[in-house]
C-alpha cells in the first residue's frame, strides 16, 4: 500500500467516524442524561438514578399520547398491508388493466408535500361528515404509507417465477391456497421489512396527524405542544425507551430478512 493510498483510507476513517458521531452522539447524550440529574447547568455523575424513568411512567399524559401512536402505527400497518398484499397480488396474476392509474393514486400521496396531504384528507373527511379523531389520522396513515409497503411487495413479486403460481393452480390449488402456500411464504421478508419502514414513518408522521388528530393526541403532537414550555426531564428516559424498541425491532427484522437469505442459499 502506497503513502498516497494509507492518507487517503485515513482520511476516509476519519470522515466515517464523524459522521457516525454526528448521527448517533445526540442519541446517545439524550440516553445519559436519562440517568443523571443537571445542577447548574452540568451534569452530576454522581447522580446516577432511575428516577427520570419511573416520573416517566407516572406521567399519564406521555404514555396516554405513546398508546395512542402505537395503536395508530400497528392500525395503520395492519391496513395498508392487507390493500397493498391485495394490489399487488391482483397486478401480479391479474391483467395488470389499470395498473398505471392504480399507483398513480397509491403514489401521489407519499410524493406529495405533507401539508398538501393534510389538509386534502381534512376536506375529504370534513365533507364525508367524518369527525376529527384517532380513527381519520390511522386512514391518514395509511394512505401516506401505502406506497411504501406496496412498492416493496411489488419488488419481490416481480422476482417470483410465474410458473410456480401455474404450476399450483395446474395441480388443482384455488387462488387462495396459491396465495398461502406459493406466495406468501416468499414475501415474508419483504412484509416485515416494509412493515417496520412504514410503522416508523406512522409513528414519527406529524404534519398529517397535525391535521386528523381530535382530541386524542399522538406522542408527536404531545412532544411539540411541550416545546413551547420546554421539555421535562423523563423526556429523556422516553426517548431511550423508544429508542432501545427501535434497536430491538430493527435488529429482529435484519435476523429475519438474514434468515430468509440463507434460506433461499
Amino acid at each position: 500500500m502506497t503513502l498516497m493510498e494509507r492518507i487517503t483510507l485515513t482520511v476516509l476513517w476519519v470522515i466515517g467516524v464523524l459522521a457516525f458521531a454526528v448521527l448517533y452522539a445526540p442519541a446517545a447524550i439524550v440516553v445519559t442524561l436519562s440517568f443523571f440529574s443537571i445542577k447548574n447547568h452540568q451534569i452530576d455523575w454522581s447522580d446516577f438514578s432511575l428516577q427520570w424513568y419511573g416520573k416517566f411512567a407516572e406521567n399519564s399524559q406521555l404514555l396516554e399520547s405513546l398508546g395512542n401512536s402505537l395503536l395508530v402505527g400497528a392500525c395503520a400497518v395492519v391496513g395498508a398491508t392487507v390493500i397493498s398484499l391485495a394490489l399487488a397480488y391482483y397486478m401480479k396474476t391479474g391483467a395488470r388493466k389499470g395498473q398505471k392509474y392504480i399507483e398513480f393514486v397509491i403514489f401521489l400521496p407519499f410524493v406529495l408535500p405533507a401539508i398538501i396531504t393534510g389538509i386534502s384528507l381534512l376536506v375529504a373527511f370534513r365533507e364525508a361528515g367524518l369527525e376529527r379523531s384517532l380513527v381519520t389520522v390511522t386512514i391518514g396513515h395509511v394512505v401516506l404509507i401505502l406506497a411504501v409497503i406496496y412498492r416493496m411487495i411489488m419488488i419481490r413479486l416481480d422476482t417470483l417465477e410465474d410458473s410456480q403460481i401455474e404450476g399450483s393452480l395446474d395441480l388443482g390449488a384455488n387462488g387462495f391456497e396459491t396465495f398461502i402456500y406459493i406466495v406468501f411464504p416468499q414475501l415474508r421478508s419483504a412484509l416485515v421489512t416494509s412493515s417496520l419502514l412504514a410503522f416508523a414513518l406512522s409513528f414519527d408522521e406529524t404534519l398529517v396527524t397535525f391535521f386528523l388528530v381530535g382530541g386524542d393526541s399522538t406522542l408527536p403532537m404531545r412532544l411539540w405542544a411541550m416545546m413551547r414550555t420546554g421539555f421535562t426531564p423523563e423526556i429523556n428516559a422516553l426517548v431511550s425507551v423508544v429508542l432501545c424498541v427501535t434497536l430491538v425491532c430493527a435488529a429482529l427484522g435484519a435476523l429475519s430478512l438474514r434468515q430468509s437469505i440463507e434460506r433461499k442459499a
